[in-house]
């Protein structure tokens, strides 16, 4: 059985579009991404290793 994804390193592709925050704990770290792009670095000052989706945005494309 596997487990479902919760978080995601710099580089990989992002799986929804929304906003995501660092896992360091500090709650002061957070980026918003597209679905289909790439995570980007973490801040240089971070201590974390991933990023974990907080808000989850719409994925649709208005007219």
């Amino acid at each position: 059985m596997s487990k479902k994804k919760e978080t995601w390193h710099p580089g990989e592709i992002v799986p929804a579009s929304g906003i995501y925050a660092c896992d360091c704990g500090g709650g002061h770290h957070w980026s918003t991404d597209v679905k289909g792009h790439r995570f980007p670095p973490l801040p240089s000052d971070c201590t974390g290793e991933s990023w974990a989706l907080k808000t989850q945005t719409h994925s649709e494309v208005l007219p």
